[in-house]
C-alpha cells in the first residue's frame, strides 16, 4: 500500500506542480512512448548485458517484494522459536538420535509439519538441519562460536545472493540519467536534420528531446533507486527470521537457560514484529 500511495505522491507533486506552474502535457505525452522506448529499452540490454539471466529472472521476482513488503508476519517469528526450540529441546532431553529423523526428512517431520508457512521456506529449512546436523555428527564436541560462526557464514551468503536483485536497482539508478541524456542527443540529433523549420516547430522539437534528460533523472531518483533502498529494507528485516534460528541453537549449545535462549531469540528481532517474553514462553510450554 505504501507503494502505491508514494507513486501517488511522486506523480502528483511532479506533475501537479508543472501544471499549475502553466506547463502543458502535450509535448511530454506525444514523445513519452519514443522516449520510453529508447530509455527503457536501452537499461533493459544493459542489464541482460551486465548479468546473468538467473539474476535478471530473480530482479523480476524482488518486485513483489518491494510492493507486498516482507513475507514473516509476527506470528512467523513466533512460529520460528517454537520450531528450533521443540528441536532443540528434543536433542537436550532424548539425544541426537530422537533429532535425526526429523533433520534428514523435515518433509515428513511431525514438528516441521506444524509451520507449513517455514517448511515452504527452503532456505530456513536447511539453515537450521544443517546446523542441528553438526550437533548428530558430534554431539557434545561443538564450540559454540564456530557452530555461529558458520551459521552466519550460510546466511551472509544468502543475503549475498538476494541483495543481487539490489546491486542491480542500484546499476539503473546510476546509469538512467545518462540514457536519458542519450535519448536527448537524438532528439537534438533529429531537431537539428530540421533546422530549416519555423521557430514554434524547433522549439516543439527541442522539448521533446529535453523530455528524455526528465525521464532518465525522473526515473533513476524517483522510481530506481527508492525501489533499490525499499527492497534492501525488506530483505534485512526478512533475514530476522533466521537470526532468531541462529540464536536458540547457539544458546542451546551453550547449555543457556530457557529464560536466556528465549530473550537471545526475541531480541534479535524488530520492536514492531518481537513478541512479548510471556507469549514466547507459553507457547514453547504448551508446545512441549
Amino acid at each position: 500500500m505504501m507503494f502505491g500511495i508514494g507513486l501517488a505522491v511522486l506523480f502528483g507533486m511532479v506533475f501537479g506542480g508543472f501544471l499549475i506552474a502553466g506547463g502543458h502535457m502535450e509535448p511530454i505525452l506525444h514523445s513519452l512512448p519514443y522516449e520510453l522506448m529508447i530509455i527503457g529499452g536501452a537499461a533493459i540490454g544493459a542489464m541482460i548485458i551486465g548479468n546473468s539471466i538467473r539474476a535478471v529472472k530473480h530482479l523480476g521476482g524482488s518486485f513483489a517484494k518491494i510492493l507486498k513488503g516482507p513475507r514473516w508476519k509476527d506470528a512467523d517469528y513466533m512460529s520460528a522459536i517454537l520450531l528450533v526450540g521443540r528441536l532443540t529441546k528434543l536433542m537436550k532431553d532424548e539425544g541426537p538420535v530422537a533429532v535425526e529423523p526429523h533433520v534428514e526428512e523435515p518433509q515428513t517431520s511431525d514438528i516441521f509439519k506444524d509451520y507449513p508457512t517455514l517448511l515452504a521456506d527452503h532456505f530456513f529449512v536447511s539453515y537450521v538441519t544443517d546446523a542441528l546436523r553438526l550437533q548428530v555428527i558430534a554431539p557434545g564436541g561443538l564450540d559454540p562460536f564456530q557452530v555461529e560462526e558458520v551459521m552466519d557464514s550460510a546466511l551472509k551468503t544468502h543475503l549475498h545472493h538476494e541483495e543481487e536483485s539490489v546491486h542491480m536497482l542500484e546499476s539503473l539508478a546510476d546509469g538512467l540519467p545518462a540514457l536519458g541524456i542519450v535519448a536527448a542527443v537524438l532528439g537534438v540529433i533529429k531537431t537539428m536534420g530540421s533546422i530549416d523549420q519555423p521557430p514554434a516547430v524547433l522549439g516543439a522539437m527541442i522539448g521533446s528531446a529535453l523530455v528524455g534528460t526528465f525521464l532518465g533523472v525522473f526515473m533513476a531518483y524517483g522510481i530506481a533507486a527508492p525501489c533499490a533502498s525499499r527492497l534492501k529494507q525488506v530483505l534485512r528485516e526478512e533475514a530476522e527470521l533466521y537470526h532468531v534460528a541462529k540464536q536458540i541453537i547457539v544458546a542451546s549449545i551453550r547449555n543457556s537457560p530457557q529464560a536466556l535462549v528465549i530473550e537471545a531469540a526475541r531480541t534479535s528481532i524488530s520492536a514492531h514484529n518481537q513478541p512479548t517474553f510471556a507469549a514466547v514462553f507459553d507457547g514453547l510450554r504448551e508446545a512441549a
